[in-house]
């Protein structure tokens, strides 16, 4: 079963589950008028809400390429995402609203047996939908699944809860259920701030994981020719919908044509393997028919590497005949000014070679 059917069945499955809960603590809830579960139930009903807007997002995104739009709109379901984490975060302030009501103006609440069973059977269906739900989201990578299930899991919280100050209110004679409700209100703001941070970064653009990166930056690197793998940049377009670009080092040597089959066979096995589309691949040539171009190469790597705050050098190349120097410094983010660095890197490496003109790049510190 392809991606797209899976999220729209497990959504159902969500759907079904959360109206009939709705339905009956709904019922429940106006006869033994307790606001904590009439919440409840309006809480399951933002839950199956939540599961149509996944259905919709995900059909939206699965929408074909087009002029307009080159890379698809997989984006869309990072759209309905950040929408189901706003749900979230409104379904908790209602709540706190409502629970400071209560205490305020309490009410004297009356409990019957089968709204306690009720509640108890909520709290387990709650429990294991949001499971499986938010498992399902993890498997598939569905930023809105994931929310629908934690969102289902934050409802059991609130069953919980209610059925605790029910059975309090059964044998002490305490109320606390407003209290309870105003505890756990917070608790679900809290976790639809953030889910919608969480979200909101997606779409902005996070880092790359690591451990992708690497794996991707290897495999380029076992293509016969490419001494090293850099500059990896990884565009998100949608779950499962990565588009980069890399830069590899070759020896001075490789001819256009070499270049060019090896720019094909990187694109062919990134994809096979990692399912990331290159649609750009660049190169550094790799001095190799000097010695002395090696011993500028340390010297000068050691300059650079001496400040904390250089990460990585690469992409070195000195034309000798020329007097020219070039290559990439990645500095890392941390440092307090970054431009003042690179002057200052570019500085001292000049003092080293004053007969050459320098080209050095200043890097971001984008991938592992």
């Amino acid at each position: 079963m392809d991606r797209e059917k899976i999220i729209v069945r497990t959504s159902i499955i969500g759907i079904a589950a959360n109206v009939f809960l709705a339905a009956f603590k709904a019922f429940v809830g106006i006869l033994s008028n307790s606001i904590a579960v009439v919440l409840d139930a309006v809480n399951n009903l933002s839950d199956a809400l939540s599961s149509v807007i996944t259905i919709l997002g995900t059909k939206l995104a699965s929408k074909p390429a087009d002029k307009k739009h080159p890379y698809g709109y997989g984006r869309i379901e990072y759209l309905s995402a950040m929408i189901i984490s706003v749900i979230v975060l409104y379904a908790g302030i209602t709540s706190f609203v409502e629970s400071v009501r209560k205490i305020l103006a309490p009410e004297t609440p009356e409990y019957s047996t089968l709204s306690l069973i009720v509640i108890a059977a909520g709290v387990i269906v709650k429990i294991l939908l949001g499971t499986y739900v938010k498992n399902v989201g993890k498997q598939v990578n569905s930023d809105s699944l994931v929310n629908s299930g934690e969102d289902a899991r934050l409802d059991s919280v609130i069953s919980a809860s209610t059925l605790v100050a029910a059975l309090i209110y059964m044998f002490a004679h305490v109320s606390l259920e407003a209290w309870l409700g105003a505890i756990i209100s917070l608790v679900i703001i809290r976790s639809g701030v953030e889910m919608l941070r969480d979200t909101l970064s997606r779409i902005l653009g996070e880092r790359a994981e690591s451990d992708m990166t690497k794996e991707i930056k290897r495999t380029v690197c076992s293509v016969d020719g490419a001494i090293g793998a850099y500059d990896l940049i990884l565009n998100d377009y949608g779950p499962d919908r990565l588009i980069g670009s890399v830069h590899v080092e070759v020896p001075d040597y490789f001819t256009a044509d070499r270049l060019d089959e090896m720019t094909r066979e990187i694109e062919d096995r990134v994809f096979e393997k990692h399912n990331v589309i290159l649609t750009a691949v660049g190169f550094y040539s790799h001095n190799t028919k000097d010695d002395e171009a090696a011993r500028i190469r340390e010297k000068i790597r050691d300059i650079v590497m001496n400040h904390e705050h250089v990460l990585q050098m690469h992409g070195f190349y000195v034309d000798l005949e020329r007097k020219t120097i070039r290559f990439d410094a990645v500095i890392d983010f941390m440092v307090e000014d970054r431009n003042a660095l690179y002057a200052q890197i570019l500085q001292e490496v000049q003092t080293a070679y004053p007969d050459y003109a320098l080209q050095i790049q200043m890097d971001s510190d984008i991938s592992d």
